[in-house]
């Protein structure tokens, strides 16, 4: 596979999932996945901060949002065409290359114009007796197009406009012919016809083209001189030349001045509701200098996208990192609830009911016969520590108690203490900066029959800071509520010594007459024994929902 996989948990991470995001990337890379790339939807919190910068691990890659964009399915190097190339050698690309727009641009890569083989077809094929005979062109271009070299007159960069006769007849009816016509307009082309070739020089036509590879008698040429008459030499015959010259027109000349273009960074559902209200076949796509990256047309749409998700420590599109929807999922490792989305094909799902989304890690490590280098072991033990309470937490499994022996060994730290260091240095509500970081540095959102709720936690040493804090984190509750319409909005403050939570709650008026747990003052109760979220608080959380 050569798509980038990110390995990655849910928005506001907590120290499991961004734990068992890095460890898992780094054991499916192991594995026969070089693509894994450990991610995270958010900043690490406190906590998290610490265990990284305590064991030297590096942040994951910070991901806003995963929409698949347009720079995901354009290629990079497009076929276009210089602003000063002939329609014949546009052709030629339209030919070689099977595409039906051609950008044009100047010298420094930015787009002039859009040329299009339709339009380039009805330019030359349609009937029409000044579309057949008068066209524009340069000097230059006209001699690159017919394989030719001036044997006289200045080869013009300037662009003009020529009608073009062809010498095949007598010369008194050649000269009818041309009456009336500005000589200083008229490219003559014929072959080894010098009554034909000294009319023309007579009358001082701007140019004389001289095919089949026949030369000019000095005379001639000397004349041309003195009339200012710029004498050409092809070797193709008249025929073919007649059609070549009128190709040698150059693009910018023909291209469409208006086109449509998108940002690089656009996402992809932007340009298809583009495509589908303008109608347009084909986009530019323009990098942040304003050149040219890519075009974009409906068979863009149909590319794979280079990218795909494998998701930790969740399972819900609601939780997942903006964008997980479009793209494809290979593989879930949780141990929550179900409330996954469907699949299009069958996938890895590994769940199981333990304290913590890296114990399912360390065994995936287990069952492929590796071990975890030392500082991912430790990253492993940390993410059990974290989310088990130092494996207080009723939501810890004998599982979790087998996995832990083993992180311990491989790491060379000891649980208990690591555990006490990791929340030692992360209890104080300060660490996060501001009220609504602590409310959002672990924000779980969860539905239950059309009603959403949001559950932050934060573990502390004693209540202290929290009641100090208490109005503030009401506020930033009642934004949040607002903000994602939710119906109810809380935040457990959990003391990991006394095993106790305080939920603070700005939600429905109904909940104080359902919530079962003693009220101490309006929006905050007290739930003693209460540690676990996933275990405790939720499924509690969702009987209140049933009731009001």
């Amino acid at each position: 596979m050569n798509k980038n996989v990110y390995v990655i948990g849910h928005r506001n991470p907590d120290t499991d999932s961004i734990a068992s995001a890095i460890a898992y990337a780094a054991l499916k890379r192991q594995t026969g996945l070089p693509g894994a790339v450990a991610a995270m939807a958010g900043m690490p919190n406190p906590q998290t901060r610490y265990i990284l910068d305590r064991l030297g691990i590096d942040d994951p890659l910070y991901l806003a949002d995963v929409h698949p964009r347009v720079c995901d399915i354009v290629k990079r190097d497009p076929v276009t065409v210089p602003a000063d190339l002939s329609a014949y050698e546009a052709l030629k690309k339209f030919h070689a290359s099977g595409i039906r727009v051609l950008p044009v641009l100047d010298e420094a890569g930015r787009p002039q114009g859009s040329l299009s083989l339709l339009r380039l077809s009805e330019n030359y094929l349609l009937p029409g007796s000044d579309r057949q005979r008068q066209f524009t062109t340069t000097f230059p271009l006209l001699a690159r197009t017919l394989a030719g070299r001036f044997v006289t007159g200045a080869p013009l960069e300037e662009p003009l406009t020529l009608k073009l006769f062809i010498g095949a007849m007598l010369e008194e009816s050649f000269s009818g012919r041309i009456d009336g016509h500005a000589p200083d307009s008229l490219l003559i082309m014929t072959g080894n016809r010098r009554t034909i070739q000294q009319a023309s020089i007579e009358r001082g036509v701007r140019l004389l083209v001289i095919t089949g590879d026949h030369t000019i008698d000095d005379d001639l040429l000397e004349l041309a001189v003195q009339k200012g008459v710029a004498v050409l030499l092809t070797p193709y015959d008249t025929a073919t030349a007649a059609w070549l010259a009128r190709l040698s027109t150059p693009v910018a000349l023909l291209a469409e001045r208006k086109f449509a273009t998108i940002g690089v960074g656009e996402p992809v559902r932007v340009l298809r509701s583009k495509m589908l209200a303008t109608g347009e076949a084909a986009f530019f796509v323009i990098d942040e200098d304003g050149l040219l990256a890519g075009v974009a047309t409906k068979s863009s749409l149909m590319a794979p996208v280079p990218h795909a998700l494998i998701l930790v420590d969740h399972n819900e599109m609601g939780q997942a990192v903006p964008g997980a929807e479009e793209l494809e999922i290979l593989e879930v490792i949780d141990h929550h609830k179900l409330g996954n989305s469907h699949t299009m094909t069958p996938i890895t799902f590994i769940t199981s009911p333990v304290g913590s989304s890296c114990t399912l890690v360390a065994r995936r490590y287990r069952e492929h016969g590796l071990e975890p280098e030392q500082r991912v072991a430790a990253l492993l033990l940390a993410g059990i520590l974290s989310d088990t309470v130092i494996l207080k937490s009723p939501t810890t499994t004998a599982v979790d108690l087998e996995i832990v022996p083993w992180l311990e060994q491989l790491s060379g730290l000891g649980a208990e203490e690591f555990g006490r260091d990791i929340f030692a240095a992360s209890s104080s509500l300060k660490n996060y900066g501001s009220p609504q970081r602590v409310v959002e540095g672990d924000f779980k959102l969860f539905s239950h029959e059309g009603k959403s709720i949001g559950v932050g936690q934060v573990e502390v040493v004693g209540f202290a800071e929290f009641y100090a804090m208490k109005e503030a984190l009401l506020t930033a509750l009642a934004e949040i509520k607002q903000r994602d319409r939710l119906f109810i909005a809380g935040l457990m403050v959990t003391d990991i010594t006394a095993g106790t939570t305080l939920f603070l709650v700005e939600g429905h008026t109904r909940i104080a007459h359902v919530m079962e747990y003693p009220q101490l003052e309006p929006h905050l109760y007290e739930l003693k024994n209460v540690m676990s979220r996933k275990k405790q608080m939720v499924p509690h959380l969702m009987k209140i929902l049933a009731k009001v």
